[in-house]
């Protein structure tokens, strides 16, 4: 489907996985690529046909910040009747957020795969059983990209803006201070018609 009646991928990018069954569906990785279209393929890879919807991504694509924006739609449309629904997948959202703001620890991926599988196990209904699928199946199948936020403060995709780290070519700055006037931090500092330098621990990477 991707590639034949998709087109492939956008610019020629790589592919990274393919996420299907909506918010509460799972992100299938390469190896997933020749699964039939079918209900019970798609629950034995991790995912779910859901309403049939599929959307691909690239490497541009961060895999823990496309589990937290999905999680987000199921935190939103939780009824509140079950806490493991009501409670459990806000807590799993502010596990995400921790991770993609550099601030998350490996005991959190334990928490997140633990906590994921409770609500999976105890929610009342289908919005709330379904809704850590893509979670668990981002940490099953993406597990190394986790682990580059949480050891490295890393986001491989450069989406994670509490990750990035700006810092100006010494070799192509000619002291202009254009840059030095627009921060709103004064975060960076130089003298004229020489290279200048921001101080990570200011920016605010805006």
């Amino acid at each position: 489907i991707i590639y034949e009646i998709g087109g492939g991928i956008k610019d020629g990018k790589k592919f990274k996985a393919v996420q299907t069954g909506g918010p509460s569906g799972g992100c299938l990785t390469e190896k997933h690529l020749d699964t039939k279209i079918d209900y019970d393929n798609l629950l034995a890879s991790g995912s779910m046909m859901g309403s049939g919807g599929m959307i691909v991504l690239d490497e541009d694509d961060c895999i823990v910040s496309v589990a937290k924006f999905y999680l987000e739609f199921t935190v939103e449309e939780s009824c509140g009747k079950c806490s493991p629904c009501r409670i459990g997948n806000k807590r799993l959202h502010e596990l995400l957020g921790r991770i993609t703001e550099g601030k998350g620890t490996m005991e959190d991926l334990d928490r997140l795969r633990n906590l994921g599988e409770v609500i999976k196990d105890t929610s009342l209904c289908g919005l709330g059983q379904t809704s850590p699928n893509p979670v668990l199946s981002t940490i099953d199948n993406f597990y190394d990209e986790y682990v580059e936020h949480v050891k490295d403060h890393k986001c491989r995709a450069g989406q994670c803006k509490s990750l990035m780290q700006h810092v100006i070519d010494q070799e192509a700055c000619i002291g202009c201070t254009a840059c030095v006037r627009v921060c709103p931090v004064n975060a960076i500092s130089g003298e004229r018609k020489k290279p200048h330098f921001i101080d990570s621990s200011i920016c605010i990477n805006c």
